[in-house]
């Protein structure tokens, strides 16, 4: 028989599965983000925004999945942060509300708000969404300032509704890793989807620089993670108490996510180093696939091994795990069967991506193709 015990453990891996996945594909928004500084001219703009542009719905997919499962799979949360810190997620859901409007009305004929008007609302999309999820994210191992009555009833204890993560250097550490992670996945993946010798050059340029700045910001975010006081979560009585080293103690206690970890990072180091120096534009697969092991490895870091996934700073007893925030055992179990159907989903997703990019954007194709964004 199933267990409700190992039903929680096994949608937290589904769960941390679509968060790395989603991280991965934000090299949509990296891209964007370099919407103004990256193309010399208005041919290589359209370009940039096209390769993205035929991959935006997979993220967006993606992210209204993983929020979908979130809820559904650990509702508490779902209610805790969307209910308490919900001025982070209306400014993340705005950033992607108008990236879908944006590419859907930037070449519309009658827009009667310039392209450049959408190409600051693809800017704003690439630059903040990405940033605000790495710092929404790090309060999984910061905490938040939030209460819960018996009812489960959530209290923010600040009137800033989740704006004052961004005064945490922890979480303004990994909202910049994210961002210039999405930065160098895009960088890699533009160079690996368009045909322009000069566009490409421009790209190598830039990804030095992106690559250098995420390194900064995530080895900070890591080190200070390694040495933190975590948020142990006893196995019998569920009650929550600070603990020294926690995080280092999670990966040394797991050794098989530490090694999915170190493999991860080691994946975005050599994809980065065989694009600046070798002539290979094929770094994203090996970044890409690193990225979704790194953000994986650390999300079951954050909720496994008696671990609270959304501690409280403000009451350490309102802190939620997987055993306390999840659904029921029925809901947990039918889920599961539905889960199935995930393989034949990514089966579906890599043959649409590869039909799409059978063949690479040049500047011939943007100026005879009837659908250009």
């Amino acid at each position: 028989m199933i267990s409700h015990l190992f039903l929680q453990h096994y949608w937290w891996i589904i769960v941390s599965l679509l968060a790395s996945l989603l991280v991965f594909l934000m090299f949509v928004q990296g891209g964007q983000s370099l919407i103004f500084s990256l193309p010399g001219n208005d041919s290589q703009k359209t370009m940039i925004v096209n390769t993205l542009g035929r991959k935006w719905e997979f993220t967006f997919t993606t992210l209204v999945t993983f929020g979908g499962a979130f809820f559904a799979s650990f509702p508490l949360f779902y209610a805790t942060s969307f209910g308490g810190a919900y001025w982070v997620w209306i400014a993340i859901l705005f950033s992607f509300s108008i990236q879908a409007v944006a590419y859907e009305f930037r070449s519309k004929q009658g827009n009667v708000f310039g392209q450049k008007t959408f190409d600051i609302f693809l800017f704003l999309n690439g630059s903040l969404g990405p940033f605000l999820i790495g710092a929404a994210v790090a309060t999984f191992f910061t905490g938040s300032q939030f209460s819960l009555n018996d009812m489960n009833q959530v209290k923010w204890e600040t009137p800033w509704y989740g704006l004052e993560a961004l005064l945490n250097l922890r979480n303004l550490a990994l909202g910049f890793a994210v961002l210039f992670l999405a930065r160098v996945n895009g960088l890699l993946y533009i160079m690996n989807t368009i045909d322009n010798e000069e566009l490409i050059k421009r790209a190598k340029k830039r990804l030095l620089l992106n690559s250098i700045l995420f390194l900064i910001f995530f080895l900070s975010f890591v080190i200070s993670l390694l040495f933190s006081t975590g948020f142990a979560a006893d196995k019998v009585t569920g009650i929550v108490s600070p603990e020294k080293y926690k995080y280092l103690q999670n990966f040394i206690g797991m050794p098989i996510v530490l090694i999915i970890f170190l493999v991860g990072v080691v994946g975005v180091l050599y994809g980065i180093g065989v694009s600046l120096f070798r002539k290979n534009i094929n770094g994203i697969w090996f970044s890409g696939s690193g990225t979704v092991l790194a953000v994986f490895s650390l999300f079951l870091v954050a909720g496994f091994n008696g671990t609270s996934f959304y501690p409280s700073s403000y009451d350490l007893q309102s802190s939620l795990t997987i055993i306390n925030a999840s659904s029921s055992l029925f809901t947990l179990k039918t889920m599961m069967y539905v889960s199935f159907l995930i393989p034949f989903v990514l089966a579906y997703i890599w043959y649409s991506w590869k039909i799409i990019n059978s063949n690479k954007i040049t500047e011939e194709e943007m100026s005879s193709d009837e659908h250009v964004y």
